[in-house]
């Protein structure tokens, strides 16, 4: 379902990094840090980035630690 990439960028959303920080971190573009978020809210089908980390701890997606 959702890529081991788009994990990591779901993993990094969740705590508050944003776009820029994403790519920078990942070595990627933001516009592929975009791409990847949109592509999750399509999968899991949430409207916004909070409906996509509530639906990511709601399944396994992410744990809280």
């Amino acid at each position: 379902m959702i890529s081991p990439r788009e994990k990591q960028v779901l993993y990094l959303i969740a705590h508050e990094y944003t776009t820029t920080e994403i790519a920078q971190k990942l070595h990627i573009s933001g516009d592929t840090v975009k791409t990847h978020r949109k592509s999750m809210l399509t999968k899991v089908g949430a409207r916004n980035v909070a409906g996509l980390v509530r639906r990511a701890f709601e399944n396994p997606l992410l744990k809280v630690q």
